[in-house]
Formats: structure tokens, C-alpha cells, sequence
């Protein structure tokens, strides 16, 4: 028989479990035998794997034809293999660094699939314990509620109310009302009409519900049809979409270039031997070799990765890459208010009446209890009323201790009053202290407390009272009141409508949830940014209204509108008066889905914060679907792009500034690797066209290797720019060469061009005297070392696109390192014999050196001028 024919007791028995739960140590035997409880990942491929994908690259495939061509040509001279090995070292060692970033980059992703692992409470051992869902076992009780993901298969062993989604297994929208019930007969059923079952993949809407594990990972319903469900692959984020159209873009104009010289040097040569072939094509690889930036993907992969662990241990756990892009563009945040602006948890803000009988009233009559840390356990109103009395000196255990609790009449929503009666030690008296709804409680009140004596409540006196719970109401506190009542015993039959008469009014506190201290200048960073930030609450209008004016999100008389008042609108009539509305309160979660389709259809990139199961469709509608990691249910964090790990406003915009960090520095890093690029390129041809052979294949890849992708990584660990978060957020249709960035990359690869081609002909002045078009050893030597440190120099530069490298605050330690480890290794290539012979360098003078040196340090004033005349004319700082 199947687990849903049976009876919870038949099949507790099956799997050796009770209501007691496993024990934890029954669990962790179970958890070794029978393996972890989630579905079976896609086969990994190996580094053996990847280092082939990295060879069958098209370019590179281009270099190991090279090395094939110069092996051949320098077999027929008879010459030396160096130029064959050097670059076959290369290839080598740039396609280990791809493998290794692709590791580096799918490691750091699977510490944030980690890091938002799904958990689930679990009965073990009698106890309520929270453990990963993926430890779960057969026998294990699990407790569900509304908003949870079904962790595993299992048989129900009690629902209350519970109803549960079902539509990714069985495609059945609505959700599915569940029973302990087993089916009658013991008849067999589709899954769809098992209602005492419950399984992996579907999501708890309604209700609570205890489940008992039958099956877990690939032995689950979703374990059949893992195919479908398994993790899937990290898709390609729009930058890197956009990346590979321009890594491709490259290379068909690289292609023509390199014909175009093959032709050229052919018809220049007037024959068409194998030698002149053979060196021609040489030329024609140097060119693609110099204009493929190898690294760009790879560099652009780590750079994303590396910052979004970044921004996880800031609170941010960002569940997709393309989040990072987005957020950078974000233009509206519209955000709960419980929790996220506020701090979640009540606060005396006001009082009326004397403090201290006031306080030693509320204290006494709540359930909450203060505990040892000093915080207050309970319901959060009553909580706020015991910390209330603790911070005036008169902590709920020392005035429990004096005056015990005899009787209670517990609260009641009709009669909106709760009573306690108290006892002190040695007398037969009894107080009675009522707590309520002050225009109730008032009404039950014949005198107040005046001087410590109870006097009679005239006409002017309520009117007073009255007047000044509207005063705080107004103000957006929610008002208590307080009274008391002395008995001569305790009554024998306490009754509301006997005791909670004849009162003596204490005195009135206005309470508020309190906002975060951090938010309201996280709300004027927003504003700075360009960003609009958007409350929306469940709370009354006057409420929320002031709470927006108090964190700056509200400025105006008017911004605020309930969600009645959002009812009576059309989408059309919503799409165009958003702008108008700051605050919305009394808000559905259906609501929410308007808010951020009218933002949108304003073409506004809009981030939405939720909690609650309804609020995932509003997640999935916004561009950014923020989830609550502290509050938030399972539902709302697996649909979200960003799960906030502290609930935080602050949070958020944190991450906005550090998405736009790493936006700008991904952009850093593909302007420095292009017009570098471009300057090899431009060198190579010039060169070629001058019939000077300038740098061949093995010296470019070695620049390439050393002199790029490390100081590319280097800009995408640059600190973000002090005016990142006073400037307005970036179109999403804006492309990579937005800003003047091409423009950028052409005159800086002409800067690089010029300084490399002035060391060669410095080279050729040293040897002959003269400044002629001829071939020069120490030319060839300089040139090697003033592009390889011009390159290095030149990504200072790019801290910043516009504003001054002597102007940045603070240093770049990686650019720091890899313009030292770029230095060492390009000097000793060239005075090292062994490493200058295998290259082809001839030795030059410490005179030779310091020129190329010189030069390649010019880039650096250079570009600062440049900028400065860039600034006068109006590019962006």
C-alpha cells in the first residue's frame, strides 16, 4: 500500500518514527546512509574538460597554428624553436588561468546558493529544531505554514486549514486543501487528489500542518522528473551577452585586418615563396593576437563573482548575476515599511498622567516577561509596555514579585479591555489594573489620579483626555490607557462587567514602531542617487504618512494613497499619476503587482521588497525582487533576485551603490583591455606598413598575459568613486560604450600607439644617429618594454574615466602589485640571457632602458591632460 492509503499511525510505524520526531541521533545514521535530501546536480565538468573548451577557443586554435607555422619556418632555416615554445607556454598558461577564473567564479556562486539554502523546522527528539532542508531524512516531523516551501515528500500528520500549491507538479492553479485524513478504501489516486500528501517542489498558501518524511532528494516526486527541475546552468548576464557580440564584432574585423595584411605583404614582397608566406602570416597572427583581449569574459565573470560574495557579507545575498547589472540601474525602491524601515517592535514614544503609576500599570497587566538581556519577551505591544516601565526603573520581575498576579480577565476584541489583579505580600487588598482602548476604557472611569489621590472625573476632564488621545492618534502613536481599582479582596467571581467598572483613570502612552536610525539616511543617499524611494505599508493612512515625513520619504502635503483608493483606479489612470504617490497604506499584496507594473510602464527600472507568500508575484513582476532573509518565507526568497539578510532599508541601498561599483569597474576593466588591445594593433600595422617588423606573436601574447588581464582584475577590486551615489542612474538600454567610453579607448590607444612607436625609432636614433625607417634590435627591445609598462601605467588611469588619478582618495594595492610583478618580469625578459634569447631581445643600455621607461610613465600625464580638456569641455566627472 502506498503512504496515502494509510493511516499516520500505519505509517509512522513504517518508518520508525513518532510524534516525538527521530532522535538527533537516529537522524545523522539515517542522513550517512541514505544521503542528503536534495536533487541530483547536472554532472560537473572537470578541469581536464574545461582546459579543452579553452584550446578549442577560435583564437586560440589561431596561435596554436602559429606555433605550428613558426616550428615549420624555423625547422627550414634551421633555426632556433624558441618563438614555437614561448608561445605554446602562453596558450598554456592563459587557457590554466581561464579554467581557473571559471572555477573562482562558479565556486563564489555556489557559496551564495549556500548561503540562501532553504531551511525547515524539524520535531527531533521532542524538540523544535531549525535545520537545512537538505538534511532532512525518512522519519523526520516537519512543521509547515503559510509561505513555506514543501522541503520533501511526506505524509501529513496534521493540517489546520492547510492548503498547499501544487501547480509545479500536477499544473493545477489553484492551491490543494489537505487533511490528516488517509483516502477512503485505500483506493489508488493521481497525485493531484492525494490530499494527505504533500511534496518537494510545492509551496504551503494557507494554514499549518505537520509532515512526516517518506522520501527525500532523487526518491521524491521531483526526483522523477529531475530532468526538468534540476539546478540549472548560470545563464549569461546582458553584460556578458553584450561582451560576446563584441568579442565577435572584434573578431571579424580582425579577420579582415589580418587578409587585408596578408595580401598586403605579398603584393609588397613580390613573390610568393614559402618563406615570405610563411613570415607574412606571422604578421597577419601578431595582428590577432594583438587585437583579442583573451581575458575580457574570464575578467568580466570574476570581477561579478568576486563583488557579489563582497556584497553578501554586507547583508545583500544576490541569487543572480544579472541582479548586479540591474541594480545599477534602479530608479524606484518601493519597500515595506514593518521591518525593513522600521525596527519591527513597539515603542513608548508619549505619556500623559503620572509616569510612574502609569508604567507600573502596563508592566503588571501584560503577558510579556523582561528577560535577563533586557529585552521584553511577548507580544510586541506589550513588550514595548514592560521596556517602557524597565527603562523608568521598574523592571515586570521586581514588580511581579511584590505585587503576584491573582486573577486575570484576559483581552477581549469585543470589549477591547484586559484586567489583571494583584496582590501585594502581607495585605489582603487586591489592585486592579485594566489596560484598553482609551475612548472604552474612559468610558468605564469615574475618577482620576491627581497628586496621588483618586479625584472625580468632571465634563472638562474627559474632554481633556480625549482631546489629548487625538492629539497622539493624530500623531500616528497607537494610544493605550490605564486604570486601576482597589478591592478590598479578591472578588469571588470576577466579572468584566462587574469589575471593569467605577475605574481610576492613570493616564494615557502613545506607542510607535520605531525607525531604523539608519534608514532616513540611506532615504537622502537614494535621493542623491536619483533613486525614488516608495513605502508601502498595511497600516492606516495617518500612520504611514507620518512615518514617510519622518524618514524624508514623504515631503509634501499630499504622496499618500490607500489601497481603496488604488481600487478605484485603472491601470491607465495608476500608470499615469505613480509619480504623485510616495506612501500607500492599507495595501494588499495584490496590490503591489499594479504599483510595480505602473512604474514600469513608465519605463522606471523598479526594485520591490516582500515577505509574505502573496508578495512573490509582485517580486517576479519587478525588475529586482528584494526578499526578507529574517522575516521573508521561503516562497518570497527562491523568487527573489536579492534576499537582505538583516531586513534593512540600508541594505539595499548599499547594494545599489556597490552595484554600481562594480558596473562601473567591470566598464574600467574592458576600456583598459580595449585600448590596450588597440594600441597593439595599431603598432603592428603601422609598423607593417612601414615594413618594420615591429613585436611578433610570442612578445604580444607575453604582454597580453602579464600586462592585461592582472591589472584588469586589479580595476575590478577599485574602491568606488565618491560621486557614485550623486548621479542618476544609468538607462538599461545603455550600451558598454556609453559616455564617451569608445571615444576613450580610440585616443588612449593612439596615445600607446604613438609612446611604443617613438621608443623603437629612439632605439634606432641610439644605434645609427639618425631618425630613418630601418629594423633595430634595440628598438624592438624598447618598444617590448615601453608598451608593456605604458599598458601597466595606463591602468591608473582608469580609476577613473574623467576625474584625476592624483585626486582619488586612496590606493589600489592590487594595481600597486601588478605593476610591480609586471615590471620585474618585463625587465628581467629583457636582461635576463636566457629570457632574452628565447624571445629574440637584443640587450640594451641602462640609457635605452630609462628612455623607455620614460616613456612609457609619459601615458600617465598625458591622459591627465587630456581628461582635463575633456572636463573643461563638459564630460561627466
Amino acid at each position: 500500500m502506498e503512504y496515502y492509503q494509510q493511516s499516520a499511525r500505519q505509517v509512522q510505524q513504517a518508518l520508525g518514527s513518532g510524534p516525538q520526531g527521530l532522535t538527533p541521533r537516529e537522524a545523522a545514521l539515517r542522513l550517512a546512509r541514505q544521503g542528503k535530501n536534495k536533487l541530483k546536480e547536472g554532472k560537473k565538468e572537470s578541469w581536464f574538460q574545461r582546459f579543452l573548451q579553452q584550446m578549442a577557443d577560435p583564437m586560440i586554435i589561431v596561435l596554436l597554428a602559429a606555433a605550428a607555422v613558426s616550428g615549420l619556418t624555423a625547422a627550414c632555416a634551421g633555426e632556433s624553436f624558441a618563438d614555437v615554445f614561448i608561445i605554446l607556454a602562453v596558450v598554456l598558461i592563459n587557457a590554466l588561468l581561464g579554467v581557473y577564473q571559471e572555477s573562482k567564479a562558479e565556486k563564489a556562486i555556489e557559496a551564495l546558493q549556500k548561503m540562501t539554502a532553504a531551511q525547515s523546522r524539524v520535531v527531533r527528539g521532542g524538540h523544535v529544531q531549525t535545520v537545512h532542508s537538505e538534511d532532512l531524512v525518512p522519519g523526520d516531523v516537519v512543521l509547515l505554514e503559510a509561505g513555506d516551501a514543501v522541503p520533501a515528500d511526506g505524509r501529513l500528520l496534521e493540517a489546520v486549514a492547510l492548503k498547499i500549491e501544487e501547480a509545479a507538479l500536477t499544473g493545477e492553479s489553484l492551491p490543494v486543501e489537505k487533511s490528516e485524513a488517509a483516502l477512503p478504501g485505500g483506493r489508488a489516486a493521481p497525485l493531484g487528489d492525494r490530499h494527505c500528501m504533500a511534496y518537494m517542489g510545492s509551496a504551503v498558501s494557507y494554514g499549518r500542518g505537520k509532515l512526516l518524511i517518506t522520501a527525500t532528494g532523487m526518491n521524491t516526486e521531483m526526483g522523477r522528473i529531475a530532468g526538468v527541475l534540476a539546478a540549472t546552468a548560470q545563464g549569461k548576464t546582458p553584460l556578458q551577452q553584450k561582451l560576446m557580440a563584441l568579442s565577435k564584432a572584434l573578431s571579424a574585423l580582425v579577420l579582415a585586418i589580418c587578409v587585408f595584411i596578408f595580401g598586403f605583404g605579398l603584393w609588397e614582397a613580390g613573390t610568393v615563396d614559402l618563406p615570405t608566406v610563411l613570415s607574412t602570416f606571422m604578421v597577419a597572427v601578431s595582428l590577432a593576437v594583438a587585437a583579442i583581449p583573451e581575458g575580457l569574459a574570464a575578467v568580466v565573470t570574476i570581477v561579478l563573482s568576486v563583488g557579489v560574495t563582497k556584497m553578501s557579507r554586507q547583508g545583500a545575498v544576490i541569487r543572480r548575476l544579472t541582479a548586479v547589472e540591474t541594480l545599477g540601474c534602479a530608479q524606484v525602491v518601493c519597500s515595506d515599511k514593518t521591518g525593513t524601515l522600521t525596527q519591527n517592535k513597539m515603542q513608548v514614544r508619549q505619556h500623559y498622567g503620572p509616569e510612574k503609576a502609569l508604567a507600573r500599570a502596563l508592566a503588571l497587566c501584560t503577558d510579556a516577561e523582561l528577560g535577563t538581556n533586557g529585552k521584553a519577551q511577548g507580544e510586541a505591544t506589550e513588550c514595548a509596555l514592560v521596556e517602557y516601565a524597565a527603562s523608568l526603573g521598574l523592571p515586570k520581575n521586581t514588580l511581579a514579585i511584590g505585587a503576584p498576579r491573582v486573577g486575570e480577565l484576559p483581552f477581549d476584541s469585543e470589549r477591547k479591555l484586559m484586567s489583571t489583579f494583584h496582590k501585594e505580600r502581607g495585605r489582603t487588598d487586591v489592585t486592579q489594573f485594566t489596560k484598553g482602548a482609551p475612548d472604552v476604557l474612559l468610558g468605564r472611569c469615574t475618577h482620576w489620579l491627581r497628586d496621588g489621590l483618586p479625584v472625580p472625573l468632571t465634563q472638562g476632564d474627559r474632554a481633556a483626555i480625549l482631546a489629548e488621545n487625538q492629539r497622539m492618534a493624530g500623531a500616528a502613536l497607537r494610544v493605550l490607557a490605564a486604570a486601576q481599582r482597589a478591592w478590598p479582596a479578591m472578588p469571588a467571581r470576577p466579572e468584566p462587567a462587574v469589575c471593569e467598572q467605577q475605574l481610576t483613570f492613570l493616564g494615557l502612552v502613545g506607542m510607535m514602531d520605531p525607525v531604523r536610525p539608519e534608514v532616513a539616511p540611506a532615504i537622502r543617499q537614494c535621493r542623491a542617487a536619483g533613486i525614488r524611494p516608495v513605502m508601502i505599508t498595511g497600516d492606516h493612512k495617518d500612520t504611514a504618512a507620518a512615518i514617510g515625513r519622518e524618514l524624508g520619504i514623504l515631503t509634501g502635503p499630499g504622496g499618500a494613497i490607500t489601497g481603496m483608493e488604488l481600487e478605484r483606479m485603472s491601470d491607465a489612470e495608476l500608470a499615469r499619476r505613480v509619480p504623485e504617490f510616495s506612501v500607500y497604506a492599507r495595501v494588499q499584496p495584490q496590490h503591489k503587482v499594479r504599483i510595480v507594473k505602473a512604474w514600469r510602464a513608465r519605463g522606471c527600472v523598479t526594485a520591490m521588497t516582500g515577505d509574505g507568500v502573496n508578495d512573490a508575484p509582485a517580486l517576479k513582476s519587478a525588475d529586482i525582487g528584494v526578499g526578507m532573509g529574517l522575516t521573508g518565507t521561503d516562497v518570497t526568497k527562491n523568487v527573489a533576485d536579492m534576499v537582505l539578510a538583516d531586513d534593512n532599508f540600508a541594505t539595499i541601498v548599499a547594494a545599489v551603490g556597490e552595484g554600481r561599483r562594480i558596473y562601473d569597474n567591470i566598464r574600467k576593466a574592458i576600456q583598459f583591455l580595449l585600448a590596450s588591445n588597440m594600441s597593439e594593433v595599431l603598432s603592428i600595422f603601422t609598423a607593417t606598413l612601414l615594413g618594420i617588423s615591429l613585436l611578433g606573436p610570442a612578445h604580444l601574447l607575453w604582454i597580453n598575459l602579464i600586462t592585461d588581464c592582472f591589472p584588469a582584475l586589479a580595476l575590478g577590486m577599485e574602491r568606488a568613486e565618491e560621486n557614485v551615489m550623486r548621479r542618476p542612474p544609468r538607462p538599461r538600454s545603455e550600451g558598454i560604450f556609453a559616455g564617451g567610453l569608445g571615444f576613450d579607448v580610440a585616443w588612449q590607444g593612439l596615445l600607446v600607439t604613438a609612446l611604443t612607436l617613438a621608443a623603437y625609432f629612439a632605439g634606432v636614433f641610439s644605434e645609427t644617429g639618425l631618425w630613418q625607417v630601418t629594423q633595430s634590435g634595440a628598438g624592438v627591445s624598447m618598444a617590448f618594454l615601453t608598451m608593456s609598462m605604458a599598458e601597466i601605467f595606463h591602468s591608473f588611469n582608469m580609476r577613473s574615466q574623467r576625474g584625476s588619478v592624483f585626486a582619488l582618495k586612496g590606493q589600489n594595492i592590487y594595481l600597486w602589485g601588478a605593476m610591480l610583478g609586471s615590471l620585474l618580469l618585463s625587465t628581467g625578459v629583457l636582461f635576463w640571457p636566457p629570457a632574452a634569447a628565447a624571445f629574440g631581445f637584443e640587450a640594451i643600455t641602462l640609457a635605452q632602458y630609462g628612455t623607455a621607461m620614460g616613456l612609457a610613465l609619459a601615458i600617465i600625464p598625458l591622459v591627465e591632460l587630456c581628461k582635463a580638456i575633456l572636463r573643461l569641455g563638459g564630460g561627466k566627472d
